[in-house]
């Protein structure tokens, strides 16, 4: 049961991950440089959307796995910054 909440929090970290680079250099540019919002409305929503899960995904595989608040905490913060999941990306395939 822990491979299997660590392997879906691996996945949704990845995808997340890939999401907020779309939003942050593809959509938000398109926004501001070609005027269209509606790239900004359609990226964020799936971010948002796939960010709540991703923190469900991280409370689970944290208490599942029993990894310390620390490492939590690193995973989560990375999450915050462009490239951030792509870092921890090794550690948390550790883990499965």
């Amino acid at each position: 049961m822990i491979q299997n909440s660590v392997s879906k929090f691996s996945l949704i970290n990845t995808i997340e991950g890939w999401s907020y680079l779309v939003l942050v250099f593809l959509a938000m540019p398109m926004k501001y440089m070609l005027g269209m919002p509606m790239a900004v409305k359609i990226a964020g929503m799936a971010h948002g959307i796939l960010f709540i899960i991703f923190c469900l995904l991280l409370v689970q595989a944290w208490q599942e796995a029993k990894w310390s608040l620390k490492e939590s905490t690193i995973f989560f913060i990375a999450s915050l910054i462009p490239f951030g999941t792509f870092f921890t990306k090794k550690k948390i395939k550790s883990y499965a």
